[in-house]
């Protein structure tokens, strides 16, 4: 282990004194202020409160506003599904109208201001819900929830409309869903079902509708929270509600944008840590949809990279199509958790064994080689010339006898396997009846999980709508791929969970002695030349060669004998930001002559291209490494973000990096320099010895400590090359760029 998860410093008091103080500026979560004041080094909250949502979705009043039973109105049908809903869960219903004195046979009240008791819920049916929302404070209301578009959604002038109204609930105390949202919250939910239930949040409520349906065939839903533009209440807040929920199973998400990215990551840790899986698809992926996100809902979609990363951090499932959310939902809310990851094929059919397996591998799930007594076992009951050391190929007509059940009962006995998936690429009655049969009668009576894919493209069979689906304990797929994705989920949110350490417990709350000497480095709204950036890396603890800045030739020569030969010499200044390409550099340089030649050619080639210097930097000459590339850059939903990967000239074309969003620890750094693709270049290749991959994630932490501290003041920071030298003899900064705010 390292010194220190974000690098071994020390806190500096004054600054810890400024956040308590309020000298700094106020952090907020989702525009309301943290109520911990627990905050990190830079000012930005590790806790929020978990919203009290009791009342919004059982409320025990109700007003309607702008109700309506008159027949062709638009609000007719919105207040007949309130009104139902109402009766539902057993909440008294008010509607408000200025020239009506009944809607439904219910008395109606002409202003908020007449309602006869204190209200938990406004609906607000009404082109203009600010005026409302004011009369709403007035009389304390708990909740409001604002149909109307015509918003953030439609531009600059709605964006402003919004941002009136978000104000104005702000002011209020009440808590607002909505504007641009629907009623899905208030949908018809069945009540007959038990077992662990999926929450569901959208953005979209049309989207939300294959897994609300999930209810049809016997998947419980407890709660449906239709965001819209999110003025006020978002997608975190719900997030972090559901986790709390004990009949919650599983959380399933369609996400356009995110309205905060720090109120996004407490929630995701909130769920980390009580083992609660969270689902999402997130749409933004390529420039097309996030184009077509920020117009539904006026929201910028952030960079899909630094999206991935933050959902990956914290355990959130990232699925792309909405029948991917429903099965890996349904199995991470229904299974419980597995005692051990090896996966067994089990079919009828050679063939779809093979290429079941084929997938599975590929998508890299174990699956694990049956011992050899436990092949012999199921020989007893399938022919010895059939391959059943995984997949299990039994041929077809044991399944349609009593050694059927003796055959899954053996695989799942067997202490290596957790999951036993059965294709069944089509029906072959009764075979596939007794089939499924036995595999329903083993799921019950196991504590692991049994998976079916029922390929038939038809799904009206009595096997698939009775027997698979009248089952809670069996998990069956319609596909093989939604089967494996969801199977992997499966396996790696519980291996996630059972390691998972909250990175917010551990993020620094103050700031270093690092900062005080960075301060009196950084220029604001300036690039700092290379050897400045240098010194602000040496500030921070990381390693830079031995150099000095000259601002003659025979100063050169001196600073060469004091460095040591051979060296190499750059021209230095604020506005050089590609020095090689210019020529500006000069490498392997031996003797005075070479380097007092050097120090003419690099001045005279900068008076040429019109380049500032501030002098030349003599270095030291660092070979027999690895290149890579270290940085900072921010992201305007979650702030400052990390990066690592290969570096050097290629770096922008070959694009290998990995993003890591502060706060995170070292084993986050660790996986990271894993997920790269030239990740194998770290352990040596073609005689090359392994690189010190130690001081490598060091050098991350470090990196990610200033992100932290100077998140405010440093626009960008970019490490290119930073130069792995074998193990055991760290990691040295060849070269740095940064920008200040």
């Amino acid at each position: 282990m390292l010194g220190s998860t974000y690098g071994t410093f020390t806190s500096d008091p004054r600054r810890a004194r400024a956040v308590a103080c309020g000298n700094l500026p106020a952090a907020t979560v989702h525009g309301r202020a943290a109520a911990t004041g627990d905050l990190d080094v830079g000012g930005r909250p590790l806790a929020a409160d978990v919203p009290d949502l009791d009342r919004f979705f059982r409320p025990e009043s109700v007003a309607v506003i702008g109700a309506s039973d008159a027949e062709g109105r638009p609000n007719t049908g919105i207040t007949r599904q309130l009104v139902a809903w109402a009766e539902r869960v057993g909440a008294r219903l008010h509607p408000v109208h200025p020239t009506r004195a009944t809607v439904f046979d219910r008395p109606c009240f002409p202003s908020v201001a007449d309602l006869p008791e204190p209200i938990d819920l406004a609906v607000l049916l009404v082109g203009d819900p600010l005026p409302v929302i004011e009369e709403l404070a007035e009389v304390k209301v708990k909740f409001a929830v604002a149909f109307a578009s015509g918003f953030a959604e439609t531009g600059e002038a709605g964006a402003l409309a919004q941002e009136r109204l978000a104000a104005a609930v702000s002011r209020s105390g009440m808590r607002l869903l909505g504007p641009n949202t629907n009623l899905n919250a208030f949908e018809k939910f069945r009540d007959d079902l038990d077992g662990p239930a999926i929450a569901l949040i959208t953005q979209s409520g049309h989207q939300g509708r294959p897994v609300f349906t999930l209810q049809e065939l016997g998947v419980r839903l407890s709660h449906w929270a239709p965001t819209g533009n999110e003025a006020d209440l978002e997608t975190a807040d719900f997030l972090s509600y559901f986790a709390e929920r004990p009949e919650v199973g599983a959380i399933a998400c369609y996400v356009e944008g995110l309205k905060d990215g720090r109120s996004f990551l407490l929630a995701a840790d909130r769920a980390a840590r009580r083992g609660v899986p969270v689902v999402a698809v997130k749409v933004g992926r390529t420039e097309t949809g996030a184009r077509t996100a920020a117009s539904h809902t006026g929201k910028l979609t952030g960079a899909d990279a630094v999206v991935d990363a933050a959902m990956r951090q914290y355990g959130v499932i990232r699925v792309d199509g909405l029948d991917e959310l429903q099965d890996t939902a349904t199995l991470l809310a229904r299974a419980r958790p597995p005692r051990a990851d090896g996966v067994v094929v089990y079919s009828i059919s050679g063939g779809t064994g093979a290429h079941f397996a084929d997938l599975a591998t590929e998508a890299g799930l174990n699956l694990p080689t049956l011992s050899t007594a436990k092949q012999a076992e199921l020989h007893d009951w399938i022919p010895h010339y059939l391959n059943v050391a995984n997949p299990v190929d039994n041929g077809g007509h044991p399944v349609g006898d009593w050694r059927g059940r003796k055959i899954i009962d053996a695989i799942l006995a067997d202490p290596e396997v957790g999951v036993l998936i059965c294709p069944i690429t089509g029906p072959f009655p009764p075979m596939s009846d007794k089939l499924a049969k036995d595999l329903v009668a083993a799921a019950e009576q196991t504590d692991k999980l049994v998976c079916v894919v029922w390929g038939s493209p038809l799904g009206t069979e009595a096997a698939y709508r009775e027997t698979l689906l009248g089952s809670s304990r069996v998990a069956t797929f319609r596909t093989f791929a939604n089967c494996i994705g969801a199977v992997r989920a499966y396996l790696d949110h519980h291996r996630f969970t059972a390691s998972y350490r909250s990175p917010f417990d551990e993020a620094p709350r103050a700031v270093s002695p690092s900062y005080r000497k960075a301060q009196a480095l950084l220029r604001p709204g300036q690039r700092l030349s290379e050897h400045a950036a240098k010194q602000l890396l040496r500030a921070y603890g990381i390693r830079v060669p031995r150099e000095q800045l000259v601002t003659s030739a025979a100063a050169s020569v001196r600073a060469a004998g004091l460095v040591g030969y051979p060296v190499v010499m750059k021209a230095s200044g604020t506005r050089i930001a590609h020095k090689t390409e210019l020529g500006l550099v000069k490498v392997g340089l031996t003797s005075a002559s070479q380097v007092r030649d050097a120090y003419r050619d690099l001045t005279d080639i900068a008076r040429y291209e019109g380049v500032d210097l501030d002098g030349v930097l003599v270095c030291q000459m660092v070979e027999r490494g690895v290149e890579m590339v270290v940085g900072v850059s921010p992201d305007p939903l979650f702030g400052p973000t990390v990066t690592v990967g290969l570096g050097g000239v290629l770096v922008e074309v070959l694009r290998d990096v990995a993003v890591g969003v502060p706060p995170f620890g070292e084993e986050e750094a660790r996986r990271m320099l894993s997920s790269l693709r030239g990740r194998a270049l770290l352990d040596g290749v073609r005689g090359a010895p392994p690189a010190d991959l130690d001081a490598l994630v060091e050098v991350v932490l470090r990196v990610q400590r200033m992100s932290l501290e100077l998140g405010d003041t440093l626009a960008e920071l970019d490490i290119n090359p930073l130069l792995v030298l074998p193990r055991g003899q760290g990691a040295v900064a060849l070269d740095a760029l940064a920008v200040c705010h």
